[in-house]
């Protein structure tokens, strides 16, 4: 009965966003509180919602200063070296961006954060994007895809927690799906091409004339274009990139939580940039919204995950999911977990497949033989690596979308089948690798 509540949770919650009845924000909150009393648990309902909420503080927190921060390096003109260089090599061709955007991705990705990807590759290419008049729709797309792919690295979520909960090594888990990872870099870059040449296709290649001079701005004393004349005050630019290089830095190297790294990032180059007191509120109030539909949206979530995990729905679910696979198929395990891992990333959060779906998948397995090292493999070809981009249940996928302005069943419905293509491709390289077995 609790597993029926959970799959009922997540079939009307996705059902209700994908079509558009209602807003994110509002199905995130009201649906679970909805079946959650249905299901007799009015009592608990609180103390579930305030654990949801205290769990993903850290990353509302982290996603609110992180937006402040990356606006300020805008405003300042930080990136337009590197839009003008994108533009340069694109020469305005949407093809050429499309598939630029998928390099600057999987190279920024390297830092095996999510939301730290999207936070800087959304901030550095909506500009060009916009001045092109391409969908935004392609920049969340092929985003999500690059950065899917990259999740796989053995510092990212999926395999991170894919070796913890079965005591394996990155040895076992990792490097046997590395050629199949490289195979999907090559079909990421493939999709790209493919989603750029739509695109082109739809816009013509464009050709754009070059920007009026305008006068000449000083760094910190207001906004900025993300094309606009080069700046004065080189030193402060100087300052601001060594400042994002040590951020980066130490969010690669953990020096200290996330959260903490950019509320310490932020208030540096609020100071530095914005010397005076009514600089700094200016900076506040002008990005305040941005701010404000992100970090909402992740509270949201907050309240989605915690009714589900503490009713125990996305237990049950998980369970009740393993019960339905026939006997006859529990030799093609590996590969019915590679296939169904993607979209089963729609339905559970990271930690409730690795810690909750996994061990049951592996534990079946090993009735018919096969090592749990393999599932591993199988789970991190889909599982939260090219489907977290997607999931509601990722507060990422927030940042992805509230940044770009897209709303998140139209994301959904143009990426999905490339996603889950990714997927596949990964999957059938892993067979003919041997890092899965049919």
């Amino acid at each position: 009965m609790i597993a029926l509540l959970g799959f009922l949770t997540i079939g009307l919650f996705l059902a209700l966003t994908m079509t558009r009845r209602v807003s994110v924000l509002t199905a995130l909150v009201l649906v679970p509180v909805l079946t959650a009393l249905a299901g007799g648990f009015g009592a608990e309902m609180g103390p579930m919602i305030l654990s949801g909420l205290g769990k993903v503080a850290p990353t509302g927190i982290m996603i609110a200063f992180a937006v402040l921060y990356f606006s300020l390096m805008i405003d300042t003109g930080l990136f337009d070296p590197l839009i003008r260089g994108i533009l340069r090599l694109a020469k305005d061709d949407p093809l050429r961006i499309a598939v630029g955007t998928a390099v600057i991705t999987m190279c920024v990705a390297l830092d095996g954060d999510g939301a730290s990807t999207f936070l800087i590759t959304v901030s550095a290419l909506l500009p060009v994007y916009k001045r092109l008049k391409m969908s935004p729709l392609v920049l969340t797309g092929v985003v999500c895809l690059g950065a899917g792919v990259m999740n796989m690295i053995p510092w990212g979520g999926p395999t991170a927690r894919a070796m913890a909960v079965l005591k394996l090594d990155s040895s076992q888990v990792f490097t046997p799906v590395l050629p199949a990872m490289v195979i999907g870099i090559v079909w990421v870059l493939v999709a790209s091409y493919l989603i750029g040449l739509r695109e082109r296709r739809r816009l013509g290649t464009v050709s754009l004339p070059e920007p009026e001079p305008e006068p000449e701005l000083v760094v910190g004393d207001g906004p900025g274009t993300p094309l606009a004349p080069p700046r004065t005050r080189p030193l402060l630019t100087a300052f601001n990139l060594a400042l994002t290089i040590a951020l980066l830095a130490g969010l690669i190297l953990q020096v200290m939580p996330l959260p903490v790294l950019f509320v310490i990032g932020f208030a540096i180059a609020a100071l530095v940039n914005h010397p005076s007191w009514e600089k700094q509120q200016e900076l506040l109030d002008r990005h305040a919204k941005s701010v404000v539909l992100v970090t909402t949206m992740i509270f949201a979530a907050g309240v989605f995950t915690g009714i589900l995990t503490g009713t125990k729905m996305i237990n049950e679910m998980a369970t009740a999911f393993v019960n339905v696979i026939p006997d006859s198929f529990g030799g093609h395990l590996p590969v019915l977990v590679a296939i169904t891992s993607m979209p089963l990333s729609l339905v559970f959060t990271p930690d409730a497949y690795y810690f909750g779906v996994l061990p049951v998948l592996a534990q079946t397995a090993g009735g018919f033989g096969i090592e749990s090292a393999e599932v591993a493999r199988a789970a991190i070809l889909g599982q939260m690596t090219t489907g977290f981009p997607l999931s509601p249940l990722t507060a990422a996928t927030f940042i992805l979308i509230g940044l770009s302005g897209v709303q998140l069943g139209r994301h959904q419905r143009f990426i999905f089948g490339w996603a889950f293509a990714t997927t596949l491709v990964m999957t059938v390289a892993a067979l003919l690798t041997g890092a899965i077995s049919l």
